[in-house]
């Protein structure tokens, strides 16, 4: 008998019935379902029929996984290449946006040392330091802040992405963003459990009011973009760095300045954890100007198929190009023929470049790894797999950055906050006021997060002369 047979035989019998007491949760143990019926042959059909439904659908799930490890086989061989148009795979907006992150709860890392303890969703939502506010547009806009704690430390947000990237077009559209004395915010990529090998993207990352945007890469060895990148791919600047201390002396040396193009965490003659950052070449592209401006897009386009990172900002928002308007405006559309997709190849060149994989100075295990010699696929290819990258974002004080360096970029509330002329004790002095700054000008206000990737294309191979 045919499992349709069987369900029509089923619903014949009004003595059989089903009480539901869970979910199934998988295929193998059916779940808890108890069975009452005065017909033991109804019994045995309908476990007949869950046994075929069960096969069916694991049949189904088999096929799908079958598709996906030919899909991955053909892309680590070279078959199928990221190189087709953008298509939109993420859209973070109004009241599903906290559903693509997970809240962390802890204290900062020991790297970043933030006078901060980050929160669960529900201390935060309790807190009112989480919300899904309207403009007076009527717009949806996500809203984070921190707020002060009997402890000292303040109770801030750390989110962290679910799914993980290999690849990617990343879009913030942001209206506000946290600002001030001790306010390091910071919108990132990273895969913190093979950090640095894996390599660290700062998107945006501003400290102190700081007012000129930077990206910066950080890395294990063999990541160095010196005779790598030309002027003429970028707008902006590498930072330059003076007054590292002496090797001998240990006293700062101000008249030596380099610029920091060596991504190496640990890298000669930069500060630690500096890594590779280009700067953009004006001054109000972060922090009060962006937001006085009404906010701004945030851009980065990661691409290990064409061996480069780039990043623009965009502010004041009349400045953005139309392609991106579009791309922002119709990414929430629900009929997908009315959504725009970006194309960065219009926007300009970008205010930041960094040239990464096989013949750059980036070595491919970094933002990409190589598979080489005996393991190359059948046609001689390397083969590119890249990182596993999460988004994050996180709103920190004090710490090893904008700690270290209050007493000199904040000189009036380190004035006035001053412990011992200790820089980072200042700091979180400072922090512990619970200041009104805070309040008014820490926090984010965001329009969204958007995610593109290039649609998979088969990459023609050639055969003797002829491609095929």
């Amino acid at each position: 008998m045919s499992p349709r047979e069987e369900t029509a035989l089923l619903a014949k019998d009004p003595s059989s019935h089903l009480e539901y007491k869970s979910h199934p949760s998988d295929f193998e143990d059916i779940g808890d379902i108890t069975l009452t019926s005065s017909s033991s042959a109804s019994q045995r059909r309908l476990h007949r029929l869950l046994k075929n439904v069960a096969v069916i659908v694991s049949s189904s799930l088999l096929v799908v996984s079958l598709r996906y490890i030919l899909q991955r086989t053909e892309i680590q061989s070279g078959i199928l290449v990221p190189t087709g148009p953008y298509r939109l795979v993420e859209a973070h907006e109004g009241s599903d946006f906290f559903d693509y992150y997970d809240f962390y709860e802890g204290p900062d890392s020991l790297g970043s040392a933030g006078y901060n303890m980050y929160v669960s969703k529900e201390q935060a939502e309790h807190s009112q330091i989480v919300d899904i506010m309207r403009d007076h547009r009527g717009e949806e806009l996500v809203y984070m802040s921190s707020a002060a704690s009997k402890d000292g430390p303040r109770n801030s947000i750390r989110l962290e992405g679910k799914r993980r990237f290999e690849r990617g077009l990343f879009l913030l559209d942001v209206r506000h963003m946290p600002n001030g004395p001790g306010v390091w915010p910071a919108f990132w990529l990273t895969d913190e459990a093979a950090w640095p090998r894996n390599g660290e993207i700062d998107i945006l990352e501003g400290v102190n009011g700081m007012t000129t945007a930077k990206t910066a890469l950080h890395t294990s060895n063999e990541c160095d973009m010196y005779a790598h990148v030309s002027p003429y791919d970028m707008t902006g600047d590498w930072e330059w760095i003076t007054g590292i201390p002496d090797t001998f002396t240990g006293q700062p040396n101000f008249d030596i300045a380099k610029p920091a193009d060596n991504c190496w965490v640990m890298a000669q003659h930069q500060w630690a954890n500096e890594g590779c950052t280009a700067v953009h070449n004006r001054n109000d592209t972060i922090g009060g100007p962006v937001n006085d401006a009404g906010g701004g897009v945030y851009a980065l386009e990661w691409d290990p198929q064409n061996q480069f990172i780039k990043s623009w900002v965009f502010s004041p928002r009349e400045d953005m190009p139309q392609n991106l308007i579009q791309a922002i405006e119709t990414a929430g559309s629900k009929d997908f023929s009315k959504r725009i997709m970006p194309d960065p190849h219009s926007w300009g060149l970008p205010y930041a470049y960094f040239a990464i994989g096989e013949t750059t100075g980036c070595s491919a295990d970094h933002f990409c790894f190589l598979i080489t010699n005996e393991m190359t696929n059948a046609v001689g290819h390397s083969i590119i797999i890249s990182k596993n990258m999460h988004i994050v974002f996180n709103l920190a004080f004090c710490g090893n950055v904008a700690g270290n360096r209050f007493i000199t970029e904040c000189p009036a509330e380190a004035k006035q906050f001053n412990v011992t002329n200790d820089p980072m004790k200042t700091c979180e002095a400072y922090i512990a006021s619970d200041p009104k700054a805070l309040e008014e000008e820490a926090f984010w206000k965001i329009r969204g997060v958007y995610v593109y990737e290039r649609e998979l294309e088969k990459k023609a191979m050639k055969v003797g002369d002829s491609e095929q």
